[in-house]
């Protein structure tokens, strides 16, 4: 059986870089006048004021100063607090499928090959423009790809699922090289008006190319790929098709992204930790040895714990990469900004692992090493 290899990777980051201080006065400013407007209900108890936020509350709680957003506009005006993205004809490419085909293209120039290589396309991502056409179906067109393509999602981790799949797909011998995608807009599936989680994500996209060792220049071995789920309401979001169906006031007022945040750091802990320990343990690897980790970019204090728990000791920063305090949670493509960023320095024979968790629960761990 052919071995698959991580030939190159690609990053589209979005050019509006939205601030903690931007983002909390907006929100502040929504804060004074909701108060404001509903004073009587609030002295009467009907009705909790809201309380404001801060960019050291925002820091300390999850690390992040700062993030990427495909529009500004709407995010900074406190009568809209979404992102103006205008709907565009069917003729047009879609956004979802735009910046996807942006860090293809990326990847494809790192890779340095024709496309006529690529046989297969992914799009993992865990906020979908449309049920279908698959956007992965779109990008496919717009790089004038043949073969197959289809769209993923398994929320925080389809970067890892869709590594594993398009790992699958050429060790099987399905596929001669795969291109995977992973474009995520979490601006547009945020509530903006909650002070729990209004500053979490951010807007990106990024590209995988996985191919068969026979063909690579360079690269990275897939040394091992697992994959695991386990039902959990604590990270939600309810919006979809189906909504239009329910009677009207049925259901939560927001069906958008939703989690009880501090059941999820409880539980998603010791579950992706050993989870990669117990991995590496299979493939022979001593995880105390791993060169780097590159990890989903949720929040920096699951991922020091993770990094503390899968090394045995406190990780250091070029152990443990963190790039969320910059592009913030970026859902299935944070692990791959990591390492995009930060693996140029790695020597042949050296080894990390890429690992995403999120919602379902979901995790995925992927063993590579240096070619």
């Amino acid at each position: 059986m052919t071995q698959a290899v991580i030939a190159a990777t690609g990053l589209y980051t979005p050019p509006n870089s939205l601030s903690n201080a931007e983002l909390v006065e907006t929100f502040n400013a929504y804060v004074e006048r909701f108060n404001a407007a509903n004073a009587d209900a609030i002295a009467a108890g009907e009705i909790q004021a809201l309380t404001p936020s801060s960019a050291e509350f925002i820091e300390k709680a999850s690390g992040i100063k700062s993030r990427f957003v495909v529009d500004k506009t709407g995010l900074v005006d406190p009568e809209r607090m979404t992102p103006n993205i205008p709907e565009r004809p069917n003729e047009e490419i879609s956004v979802l499928a735009e910046i996807a085909v942006e860090a293809a293209k990326d990847a494809i120039a790192a890779w340095g090959k024709d496309v006529s290589r690529i046989d297969a396309v992914i799009c993992a991502a865990s906020n979908m423009q449309r049920a279908y056409p698959a956007m992965a179906i779109e990008v496919q067109q717009a790089l004038g790809v043949e073969g197959f393509a289809f769209d993923m999602n398994v929320a925080c981790s389809s970067a890892t699922f869709g590594i594993k799949t398009a790992a699958d797909f050429v060790t099987s011998g399905s596929a001669r090289a795969v291109l995977m995608v992973n474009p995520e807009i979490c601006s547009g599936h945020l509530n903006f008006r909650d002070r729990d989680s209004h500053f979490i994500f951010g807007d990106v996209a990024t590209a995988v190319i996985v191919e068969r060792a026979e063909d690579a220049q360079g690269g990275w071995d897939i040394v091992g790929t697992r994959l695991k789920t386990r039902f959990s309401n604590n990270i939600r979001n309810n919006f979809g098709f189906l909504n239009r169906c329910a009677p009207e006031g049925v259901g939560a007022p927001d069906k958008l992204f939703v989690q009880e945040g501090r059941k999820v750091f409880r539980e998603v802990v010791p579950m992706v930790s050993e989870m990669i320990v117990e991995h590496a343990g299979d493939l022979g690897i001593d995880p105390h040895g791993l060169k780097r980790m590159w990890l989903h970019q949720a929040n920096i204090n699951m991922n020091e714990l993770i990094g503390k728990r899968v090394l045995g000791r406190d990780p250091t920063p070029q152990e443990n990469v963190i790039i969320l305090d910059e592009y913030a949670n970026t859902s299935s493509a944070g692990s791959i900004i990591a390492f995009h960023k930060a693996s140029d320095d790695f020597a042949p024979g050296e080894t990390g692992l890429i690992c995403s968790f999120g919602a379902g629960y979901s995790a995925g761990t992927v063993f590579v090493r240096k070619r």
